[in-house]
């Protein structure tokens, strides 16, 4: 069974926004204006729904996101749903979807990232079709810096198309800009010095390839081992030569995420990986663990590549994955690079 990949975008073609986690409250509005602008300024008709406001963890009750998420994800004249950011409670709608609908369904790009890896990967997992874990809505607006592409840039690509990201070689050492005070703002403060490095103890060149899966790891990690989460059957249909898994701590220590990568081992997430690509991470160490240190204690036994300060975590800029999309990974003596194939 083959990766079904969205039509690619054209302008005329119809963005839905909704929040299937965290709401927008008022005072953040003036930025989510300003990205939908920017997108009917590149010719695409936006549709805002109903689950976007409110100052609470969620946008609204679990039944009403997960109604409009489906709603948007099977209406033919919607041809990709953008929420505006991630948040903490994606999990509550998986069960709440309706699966069938929207695997028969002609396919949408789904994007996002953080929380809504949550829905992402789940939906490439039991449906097979390609999903972009990338920038989110609010942070749509930024311009790209020179090696990556932004989301738009990939789902415009027709199915067959390949493309190249490496690292711009800088990244954001702290924070998000304040889109209260500044919701136009347009470029991102890369002011640190920092590329790809190689985590486990492996010599020589690095050249893998692989169906590509992963992300937030402090989410997923409530998901994997169930029927949301099933990456063995996933191989077993989608992927017969391997995964390049990516994973990405948000804000949890390190001692959370080692124990949180050690049950997404178990549970079967890593089986038939070719490589481990890890996102650069701003959260915490601890006093008897960093972060590199909570990856390899879990993966290292993997024996194979690990990768790591990649641009698909939480910190700027950011280089969008698709999942389901065919992955090579090359590293040293160049610097490394992820091809992507939608095919």
């Amino acid at each position: 069974m083959t990766i079904r990949f969205p039509a690619p975008l054209s302008p005329g073609d119809t963005i839905a926004v909704t929040s299937p986690s965290s709401g927008v409250t008022p005072e953040e509005m003036k930025r989510l204006d300003f990205a939908v602008e920017g997108l009917r300024n590149s010719g695409f008709r936006v549709v805002v729904g109903d689950c976007i406001g409110g100052a609470a963890h969620v946008s609204a009750p679990a039944s009403e996101r997960a109604q409009e998420l489906t709603a948007f994800l099977t209406d033919p004249s919607v041809h990709a749903v953008v929420p505006p950011w991630g948040g903490v409670m994606a999990i509550d709608l998986l069960p709440l979807l309706d699966w069938e609908a929207i695997t028969a369904a002609e396919p949408a790009w789904f994007v996002g990232f953080s929380d809504i890896s949550t829905l992402l990967t789940p939906l490439t997992l039991r449906t097979g079709i390609a999903t972009i874990h990338g920038n989110n809505l609010m942070d749509t607006p930024y311009l790209v810096p020179d090696g990556l592409l932004g989301w738009l840039d990939i789902a415009t690509k027709p199915a067959g198309s390949s493309f190249a990201q490496t690292s711009p070689g800088r990244f954001r050492a702290h924070g998000w800009d304040d889109y209260l005070s500044h919701p136009d703002v347009t470029e991102m403060t890369l002011d640190t010095a920092g590329s790809w490095t190689r985590l486990d103890s492996g010599t020589g060149d690095v050249d893998v390839t692989g169906r590509l899966i992963g992300g937030c790891i402090d989410t997923l990690c409530n998901v994997v081992g169930s029927r949301y989460g099933d990456v063995p059957t996933f191989v077993e249909k989608h992927a017969p030569e391997g995964t390049i898994v990516y994973v990405e701590a948000s804000s949890h220590d390190a001692l959370t995420i080692c124990r949180n990568l050690h049950g997404m081992r178990l549970s079967g997430f890593f089986d038939e990986a070719n490589a481990v690509l890890v996102g650069r991470t701003l959260a915490p160490d601890t006093s008897y663990m960093t972060q590199d240190e909570a990856v390899l204690d879990a993966l290292d036994g993997l024996d194979i590549p690990i990768i790591g300060n990649v641009e698909c975590g939480h910190v700027q800029p950011f280089m969008p994955i698709v999942n389901g999309a065919l992955g090579r990974v090359r590293f040293g003596p160049a610097p490394g690079s992820l091809t992507q194939t939608l095919a």
